[in-house]
C-alpha cells in the first residue's frame, strides 16, 4: 500500500493521492465506530474517563478503522487552492504526518506539555497539521486571523506568554517588528519555500523528521486551545477551552447539529481564526469519520464558491449569513451542485428573505445555528426539525437554555430577556474553563445559576429560540465579532481625531458593519470629508486587523453621553437601527 510514509516535501503532500480502501457495512450500523464506541456514555450507563486526547482517542482509533477495511475510501482530508494543487490525507495518513510534525515541536522547537504556540496561518494543510501535531505534545494552540496586525500580535504574544508562533512569510515581518518586546517567545517558525533569517523553516525541518512519536497522556480537563475573543471595553479576553469541551463534547452531543457519516464530506468557509472552524472543519466532523473539505479560498467569490460546490462531492456546506447573501446574489439556475445535501449558517442571524431565496433556486434549508466562542452550538435547527423563519433553533443536547432576567430568573415563553445556560450545579462539558488570567470577567460571565451570552432573545411554546440583538456593544459582522474599543483605539491614533464611537450598523450583505461617529480635531475642520474618511478607514486596516475598520463613517459635533462622562453607543446604535 503507496502512502506518504516516503515524502521528502510538502509539495509531493500536496499532490498525493489516498490509497484505495475497501468498505464493508453501511456507515450508521458500524460497531467499529468512533462515535458508536461512547453509546454507554451518552445513555448515563458509563461515566466520563479521566484521561482523553483527540489525536489518540479519536483520529488514531479512526486510522485503525480504516486499516481494517470499515471505512469509506473517501479522504479524511480534501484540500484544494483553485491553481491545481490539490492534498487528499487519509486518517492513516494524517497520523503518520501529524507525528512528524509532533517531533518538530518538541524536538526541533524545544516545547513541551503545556507551553503555548500561537497558529496564525490561512487555509493551509499545515494549519490542520500543526494542530493534530500540538494535541500529540500536549502543547496549547491559540489560532489567530491572518489578518491580525503587527499590534495586535504583540498584545496575543505578551498576554499569552506562548513561546512559539506559527506563520507564513507574509506575516513574519509584523512578528519581527515586535518579538524583541516578547521575551517568553523562544521559537519562531514559517511555512514557507524560502528561508528567513530568524526563524526556523517548517518545510525543511518536516521533511527529514522521524514519525516515531508517543502522543502524551492528557487529563480530560487539560487546557487545548485559547481563543481570543473581543469584548465591548478592553482587549480581547484568552478563553480557554479544554481537550473535554472542544475534543470529547462532540462525542456525547448527539448528531444535533451535523448529522455526518464516515462518507460525508463537509465544507465550511469560516477563517481558520475562529472557533466554527475548529468545531465544524475540525473536531465534529472527524468525530463521525467525515472528510473536511477545504478551498485555499483567498478571496470569497461567488462564482469560485458555486462552481466548487457543482465540482466536488460536497454534501454538508456551513458558512456566515454573509455567504448566503452574496451567493443568492447570483444566477443559480446556471449551477447544479453535485451532492450538496445539507446547508448551515452561524455566527449572526440569516434574513429569511435569504432563506426562501436560497430555497426556492436549490430545494434546500438554511439550517441556523447559535453559538459563542465560549460555549460551542448553543441552539440549532436540527435536520429534520421544522424550520421557523427567524429562529436559530432548540437547545443543544447538554445545554438548558433560558432566557432570564437581570435577576437570572427564567422568563415565561414570548418575553424578552437574556439567553442564558445553566452552569449550576454543574458546568456543562462543552463550556470553556476560563477566562485565562482574568478571574473577574469569569466570575462576571455568570449570574445566579447561569452563565449570560450578553445576547438578548425570546423563546417559544415550542422551545423556539429567537436572537434580537447584543445586550452589549459588541458588533457581528459577517460573523466576524468586533469590539468598539479595538476601532475607537486605531482611530484615536490619528491626529485628526478627538473622540470617536464605533457601532453596528445595518448593511444588506453582511447584517451589520462597523460604523464610526467622529468628533474632528479644529485643525482638521476644513478637510475634504470624503478624502478624510478613506484616510481614516486605511489607518485603521494598518493598525488593526482590516476587517475590523468601519466602513462608514460619519462626522458629529459632539458624541451622546452619560452624566458621568461615558459615551451612549446604545443611543447611536438604536438611531443606526432606526429604533429613534
Amino acid at each position: 500500500m503507496k502512502l506518504l510514509f516516503k515524502l521528502q516535501s510538502l509539495k509531493l503532500l500536496r499532490t498525493l493521492k489516498p490509497p484505495k480502501r475497501t468498505f464493508h457495512g453501511h456507515p450508521r450500523l458500524l460497531s467499529s465506530d468512533v462515535y458508536s464506541q461512547y453509546e454507554s456514555i451518552r445513555q448515563g450507563k458509563q461515566e466520563i474517563p479521566k484521561y482523553f486526547n483527540f489525536a489518540s482517542d479519536v483520529l488514531d482509533k479512526w486510522s485503525e478503522i480504516e486499516k481494517a477495511g470499515k471505512r469509506p475510501s473517501n479522504p479524511a482530508f480534501w484540500w484544494i487552492n483553485g491553481e491545481g494543487e490539490e492534498v487528499k490525507w487519509s486518517f492513516e495518513e494524517l497520523a503518520f504526518l501529524s507525528r512528524k510534525v509532533a517531533n518538530v515541536l518538541t524536538k526541533e522547537c524545544g516545547l513541551q506539555k503545556g507551553d503555548r504556540l500561537i497558529l496564525i496561518l490561512p487555509r493551509v494543510p499545515e494549519w490542520w497539521l500543526v494542530k493534530v501535531a500540538c494535541m500529540r505534545a500536549g502543547i496549547v494552540v491559540i489560532p489567530g486571523t491572518s489578518q491580525l496586525s503587527g499590534k495586535d500580535i504583540l498584545y496575543r504574544l505578551q498576554a499569552s506568554k506562548a513561546r512559539c508562533i506559527v506563520t507564513t512569510d507574509k506575516l513574519a515581518p509584523a512578528v519581527d517588528s515586535v518579538a524583541s518586546q516578547c521575551q517568553l517567545l523562544k521559537t519562531k517558525l514559517v511555512v514557507s519555500k524560502d528561508s528567513r533569517e530568524g526563524w526556523l523553516n517548517f518545510t525543511e525541518l518536516y521533511k527529514n523528521q522521524s514519525a516515531d512519536h508517543s502522543c502524551v497522556k492528557t487529563r480530560i480537563q487539560d487546557p487545548m486551545m485559547i481563543f481570543f475573543t473581543s469584548g465591548t471595553t478592553g482587549s480581547p479576553k484568552m478563553t480557554q477551552h479544554s481537550q473535554g469541551s472542544l475534543g470529547f463534547r462532540p462525542l456525547l452531543s448527539e448528531r444535533y447539529w451535523l448529522d455526518l457519516t464516515p462518507s460525508g464530506i463537509i465544507w465550511n468557509t469560516a477563517d481558520t481564526g475562529w472557533i466554527l472552524t475548529s468545531i465544524a472543519s475540525f473536531f465534529d466532523p472527524w468525530v463521525f469519520g467525515s472528510c473536511i473539505f477545504i478551498h485555499h479560498l483567498p478571496q470569497t467569490e461567488s462564482s469560485i464558491i458555486l462552481n466548487t460546490l457543482c465540482r466536488f462531492p460536497i454534501d454538508t456546506l456551513v458558512g456566515a449569513p454573509t455567504l448566503f447573501r452574496m451567493l443568492v446574489q447570483s444566477d443559480l439556475s446556471k449551477y447544479k451542485f453535485m451532492n450538496l445535501k445539507s446547508c448551515m449558517s452561524g455566527g449572526e442571524p440569516l434574513n429569511p428573505e435569504v432563506m426562501e431565496q436560497w430555497k426556492s433556486h436549490t430545494g434546500l434549508d438554511i439550517h441556523e445555528v447559535y453559538g459563542q466562542t465560549e460555549t460551542g452550538i448553543i441552539c440549532s435547527v436540527f435536520k429534520g426539525m421544522k424550520i421557523k423563519p427567524g429562529s436559530m433553533g432548540k437547545a443543544a443536547p447538554l445545554y438548558d437554555v433560558q432566557i432570564v432576567d437581570k435577576n437570572a430568573n427564567i422568563l415565561p415563553p414570548g418575553q424578552h430577556g437574556e439567553i442564558a445556560v445553566r452552569s449550576k450545579p454543574i458546568r456543562p462539558l462543552g463550556f470553556f474553563s476560563e477566562y485565562l488570567d482574568n478571574p473577574k470577567k469569569t466570575a462576571e460571565s455568570e449570574r445566579g445559576d447561569f452563565y449570560v451570552t450578553g445576547d438578548r432573545g425570546t423563546v417559544d411554546e415550542d422551545g423556539y429560540f429567537q436572537f434580537i440583538g447584543r445586550d452589549d456593544d459588541i458588533i457581528i459582522s459577517s460573523g466576524y465579532r468586533i469590539g468598539p474599543f479595538e476601532v475607537e483605539s486605531a482611530l484615536m491614533e490619528h491626529p485628526a481625531v478627538v473622540e470617536t464611537a464605533a457601532v453596528s450598523s445595518p448593511d444588506p450583505l453582511r447584517g451589520e458593519v462597523v460604523k464610526a461617529f467622529v468628533v474632528l480635531s479644529p485643525t482638521f475642520s476644513s478637510t475634504d470629508l470624503k478624502s478624510l474618511t478613506r484616510d481614516l478607514q486605511d489607518h485603521v486596516k494598518k493598525t488593526t486587523a482590516p476587517y475590523k475598520y468601519p466602513r462608514k463613517v460619519e462626522f458629529v459635533q459632539e458624541l451622546p453621553k452619560t452624566v458621568t462622562g461615558k459615551i451612549k453607543r446604545n443611543e447611536l446604535r438604536d438611531k443606526e437601527w432606526g429604533r429613534i
